[in-house]
């Protein structure tokens, strides 16, 4: 029961790493607010756990705004906020289109500051923390993917600064890197590696994305909600500032060496 009289924002909270982090929260005691643009799938995790649905926009100030007002106002405050919205930003730089770059930077990385912002208030006072969601794509460069890998170095550059700049204040802030995930929209990436390398399916296609990951598999969702919940437990009460990988310890593999391997 770590979050017990506890209350945790989830933006991003419908699907995935957000929803598993939801119910671990709720398992352990603490009272939800799922944020999300898709009502749908924040009611069918809120109708499943016991949870407070605020449809709303991360990147938009107003929208969060109101979304952190109302989580205060049901709950009497807010403790932890999981900053784990996001989208993708995939495409080669030469042909990318200012509006996809555009759509990069709100999707990743303005969810994450817009919703820290709003929160910082209420989090200062209740002496909270938030973990911000990133990924490996920003520690490394993945092909193509230049939008991507560029915001979620920027969420890590953002939780560094706010680890710096409200630690004093009593507000931690922690990144999780996760490396690849069994999710609906990891799924769509491996749809494409079924298609180019007529693979059977995605199971298929995670083997092949995690050949030289040393644990050899993807993390599931439920094994990054893990980490974050760690995280923003009062177990971690010295952790301030730190960035934690999910990756099977795919950033320790030293790629020159890969072909003694084979």
């Amino acid at each position: 029961m770590r979050f017990k009289d506890k209350t945790a924002l989830v933006t991003g909270g419908g699907t995935g790493i957000g929803a598993a982090v939801a119910r671990r929260i709720r398992a352990e005691g603490g009272d939800v607010a799922l944020v999300g643009r898709r009502p749908e799938p924040l009611r069918a995790v809120a109708d499943e756990i016991g949870a407070t649905i605020i449809a709303a926009d991360a990147a938009d100030t107003a929208s969060m705004k109101a979304a952190i007002q109302k989580t205060a106002e049901t709950f009497g405050g807010l403790d932890i906020l999981i900053a784990n919205a996001g989208g993708h930003g995939v495409g080669p730089t030469i042909s990318m289109s200012d509006e996809t770059w555009d759509l990069a930077v709100r999707l990743n990385l303005n969810t994450a500051f817009v919703s820290a912002r709003e929160s910082l208030p209420h989090l200062i006072k209740s002496k909270g923390n938030i973990v911000v969601l990133a990924s490996i794509a920003g520690l490394f460069a993945g092909p193509d993917a230049a939008g991507y890998v560029t915001m979620k170095h920027g969420c890590i550059g953002l939780a560094k600064s706010l680890a710096r700049d409200y630690g004093r204040l009593g507000v931690r802030t922690n990144t999780v890197c996760p490396g690849w995930v069994t999710t609906a929209m990891a799924d769509e990436q491996m749809e494409v590696l079924v298609e180019k390398f007529k693979l059977k399916n995605v199971e298929e296609a995670y083997a092949l994305v995690t050949k030289d990951v040393p644990l050899g598999r993807p993390a599931s969702a439920e094994d990054v909600a893990n980490a974050v919940c760690f995280l923003a437990s009062d177990e971690a009460s010295m952790i301030n500032g730190a960035v934690l990988t999910v990756d099977g310890g795919a950033g320790t593999v030293d790629l020159p060496t890969l072909a003694f391997a084979e």
